[in-house]
């Protein structure tokens, strides 16, 4: 198995998420700065894009060119360049929406965390997991008006969300679960024949990506790194960073740098009024694809 090692490249962030790589830089969220940003390939020169007052996780681009953007708070999805509401999702929302991807027709995939997991742990440490059953919740699909045109239940913690470059498959990271599902993706937006993509012992899926070999590049919420995972579940590369890895994203001028946001923990209750989020990269062998 191949081992790399992340380099800094900024800090100052709250608690970064969802990276993405559009038009030359790095974009991603920052919860708790309440902001997008973006960055150029080596880290310099942040630049902030669009506040999100309700607190912004995932994001990315319609055919068209607008920006939507998940409302955590709010359980929304919005469009920040006009302020408006693409989606109110609070009726299939356990706790805050999350992530989001969208595919190249403009359909919507967004999951929440279906509880209040900083809550739970700090009231009841890991015991509150392992005691009953992990609440399950909804990945909601929506239409490219923003009209729901699916709600997938029975969902543990949808997270990291990627869809192949022809795409016909989408991918979902459930965290609590420590395993990756399979969706095929019909022409129509809409999901079917839900299998396990993947298995990981004691590995949180968090944010994740593709590359060309059809391997995902996934951040281990649990640890300071990010894995590579073929279908079935072998790991076959690790990136290895400063701090607990918690999104990832492959990017820069040839698609091959591995750009990985980490940060010390999760934890809202301890995380949200500190600065010590980060961004690091590492150059590996395979390029990315599909999306985001």
């Amino acid at each position: 198995m191949e081992t790399f090692e992340a380099g800094i490249l900024r800090g100052g962030l709250s608690f970064g998420e969802s990276p993405r790589w559009h038009e030359g830089r790095l974009w991603y969220s920052d919860f708790y700065r309440r902001a997008i940003y973006s960055t150029d390939e080596h880290g310099l020169s942040e630049r902030l894009e669009y506040e999100v007052a309700g607190q912004p996780s995932g994001f990315d681009w319609t055919p068209e060119g607008e920006l939507w953007c998940v409302s955590m708070t709010e359980n929304r999805v919005v469009r920040p360049a006009h302020g408006d509401v693409v989606a109110d999702l609070s009726a299939y929302c356990g706790f805050w929406s999350n992530e989001m991807v969208l595919s190249a027709s403009g359909r919507a995939y967004v999951g929440d965390f279906g509880f209040d997991l900083d809550l739970v742990l700090r009231e009841q440490g890991i015991e509150g997991l392992t005691s009953s059953p992990i609440p399950t919740t909804n990945l909601v699909v929506l239409d490219a008006d923003g009209s729901v045109l699916q709600v997938v239940p029975d969902m543990t913690f949808p997270n990291g969300t990627v869809i192949t470059d022809d795409g016909a498959t989408l991918v979902v990271g459930e965290t609590l679960a420590s395993r990756l599902s399979a969706f095929d993706l019909a022409p129509d937006g809409t999901l079917s024949n839900r299998r396990v993509w993947a298995e990981l012992d004691f590995v949180a899926t968090d944010g994740m990506c593709l590359d060309a070999d059809g391997q995902i590049w996934l951040a281990n919420a649990l640890a300071p790194e990010c894995l590579r995972v073929r279908p079935g579940g072998e790991v076959t590369a690790r990136v290895t960073t400063s701090q607990r890895a918690f999104a990832c994203v492959l990017g820069g001028a040839a698609r091959s740098t591995l750009y990985v946001l980490s940060a010390p923990t999760n934890d809202r209750f301890v995380v949200a009024d500190t600065l010590d989020g980060r961004v690091e990269a590492a150059v590996v062998d395979v390029p990315g694809a599909g999306r985001p």
